[in-house]
């Protein structure tokens, strides 16, 4: 009989503590550090690094130049791109152009006019040999002498007309054809090269602050290798880790509290939860290190310029949503 009133005693006394062990656990936070992702900046391909714009810790806008690779070979390629391109449009409007200089139709013009002088000279010949052939003092082969001069100088006339009109024409239009297609060659061999000695030049992809340098002025850097580690303030996220137990306290867009021991309180909301669970997280914070089945759980930070990649952090769970 001793025994049973000592058991409900103490089961009096556990169901008494109760609600003050769970206010105990959700007054205690989650402990969870600052995540950071870092852009990786480097170049497409290999080359000297002939200069260094920034240096580690420094803050830095978009697109402000980072580092710079020699480019004495792309800037012979958009120099010899730019001369072909002025020799493609060079020739095409040559091709454009009338056949013949100014003073070459200047030329065709006045055998026109002597052309016409001749035609005229021979029409009137021709009119007095018919005259004369009805009068019957000149033979019909007279006749025949007088029209055929007169055709011939119609015909020439006609000729000198033709490469007047000819001399004015441009080139075929196969020739223009090929000419312009040189020219769009040239226009797109001047913009790759021009590409190519942009990417000789770095600039920042958005502003942040120089976490890393990799290589110094004067070393050779190898392809798709980073020479920058640059870090946003909006890349920065808070990762935490909550049990099995209690991951229905939390949802996308709730508000959380965050404090550290080096850092000012702030706020953020909970952007990402994971859909599977997972056991004791890579990086443990907590106080007991025993294996349990957690919820991974990101949030964007209000103000990430307070907050230091790595750093440890406690979290609070605001009201949901």
């Amino acid at each position: 009989m001793r025994r049973i009133l000592v058991i409900v005693v103490l089961a009096g006394a556990t169901l008494a503590a109760l609600p003050f062990l769970l206010a105990d656990r959700a007054l205690r936070p989650y402990q969870g550090w600052i995540e950071a992702d870092t852009l990786f900046i480097g170049t497409e391909t290999t080359g000297r690094l002939t200069k260094l714009d920034v240096a580690e810790g420094q803050a830095t806008e978009a697109g402000t130049r980072l580092f710079k690779l020699d480019s004495l070979s792309e800037e012979a390629a958009v120099a010899a791109a730019s001369a072909t391109l002025a020799q493609s449009q060079a020739a095409l409007d040559l091709a454009q152009a009338a056949q013949k200089r100014p003073e070459e139709i200047d030329v065709l013009r006045a055998s026109e006019r002597e052309a016409s002088a001749r035609l005229e000279l021979a029409e009137q010949d021709l009119d007095r040999t018919r005259v004369l052939v009805e009068r019957g003092t000149s033979t019909r082969a007279n006749l025949d002498t007088a029209t055929a001069t007169e055709a011939a100088n119609r015909a020439a006339l006609d000729n000198v007309r033709s490469q007047i009109i000819l001399a004015a024409l441009p080139a075929r239009d196969e020739t223009l054809r090929q000419t312009r297609e040189a020219v769009a060659t040239a226009q797109a061999e001047l913009a790759s090269a021009q590409a190519a000695l942009a990417r000789r030049s770095v600039s920042a992809p958005a502003t942040g602050s120089i976490e890393t340098l990799y290589y110094r002025a004067g070393e050779v850097v190898p392809a798709g290798r980073p020479i920058v580690a640059l870090l946003p303030p909006e890349n920065l996220r808070i990762r935490f880790f909550v049990p099995e137990t209690e991951i229905a306290r939390f949802s996308l867009g709730q508000p959380i509290r965050v404090t550290c021991d080096a850092c000012r309180p702030t706020e953020a909301k909970v952007s990402f939860i994971a859909k599977t669970a997972e056991y004791t997280p890579p990086e443990i914070y907590s106080l007991e290190e025993r294996a349990k089945l957690v919820y991974r759980v990101e949030a964007i930070p209000a103000d990430p310029k307070a907050l230091r990649p790595g750093q440890p952090v406690d979290v609070l769970p605001g009201p949901r949503p």
